[in-house]
């Protein structure tokens, strides 16, 4: 049997052929960029406590899932603001900390759906666009032309989300792909989809699509959701 030296080393060519062959191997499989991240599997349980299913939720967006084109896609940031943003999908997700709640979403045709969300926090959004120390409210516009509004007050003590997945996989359209927002203790018509723009605003009368035609504009899960 032949051999070689290697390093100061001498080993059998066959060894050494063996050697060079998983080499090569683990390089196809891997790649220049390293491992291919498979899609994400979705969890049911979550630090011991059950998870529904991303497929629990019942359609009721007012003109039907949107199918946004991610790369023309952009979110904005504007209204009182000392510097107005337009983000990619893949600037927001690589640009700020992700976070994960478990919360349950209650929606007012009497069901809810508790989730594992994963997003980053709505006020570091807004604190990178330079917030106006007047601003008092935020105003979310959606792909379908949905709004919704709540207090700046409310979105930083809580540290809302805009959530891009759910259970450990992508947002799915059907649940407003690229983005929602995770408006814990809020009647669902808060937890608006497929959000495309974000408004610092100095009016808290203002009221979004549901709000305007008599639903609660403070949508406290503890109160009615009729007119406050």
């Amino acid at each position: 049997m032949g051999t070689t030296t290697v390093s100061g080393k001498t080993l059998p060519v066959t060894a050494l052929l063996l050697t060079l062959l998983v080499t090569v191997l683990l390089a196809g499989c891997l790649g220049e960029q390293g491992p291919e991240r498979l899609p994400g599997v979705e969890v049911r349980e979550y630090q011991g406590e059950l998870l529904s299913s991303v497929k629990d939720f019942r359609e009721n967006s007012i003109r039907g899932p949107q199918q946004v084109n991610i790369t023309d896609y952009r979110l904005t940031i504007d209204g009182l603001v000392g510097e107005e943003k337009a983000y990619t999908y893949d600037q927001v997700l690589r640009g700020f900390p992700h976070y994960r709640k478990r919360v349950t979403l209650f929606c007012v045709e009497g069901w809810d759906a508790t989730i594992l969300w994963e997003g980053v926090k709505v006020s570091d959004l807004i604190n990178a666009a330079d917030p106006d120390p007047r601003a008092n409210t935020v105003i979310f516009t959606a792909a379908d032309g949905y709004t919704t509004s709540l207090p700046l007050d409310y979105i930083r003590s809580r540290n809302i989300l805009l959530a891009y997945g759910m259970n450990n996989i992508t947002m799915p359209v059907e649940r407003g792909y690229p983005f929602e927002l995770v408006a814990e203790d809020r009647w669902g018509y808060k937890w608006i989809r497929w959000v495309t723009g974000i408004r610092l605003s100095d009016d808290p009368t203002y009221r979004g699509y549901w709000e305007s035609r008599g639903y609660s504009n403070t949508a406290d899960l503890n109160r009615s959701f009729f007119r406050d």
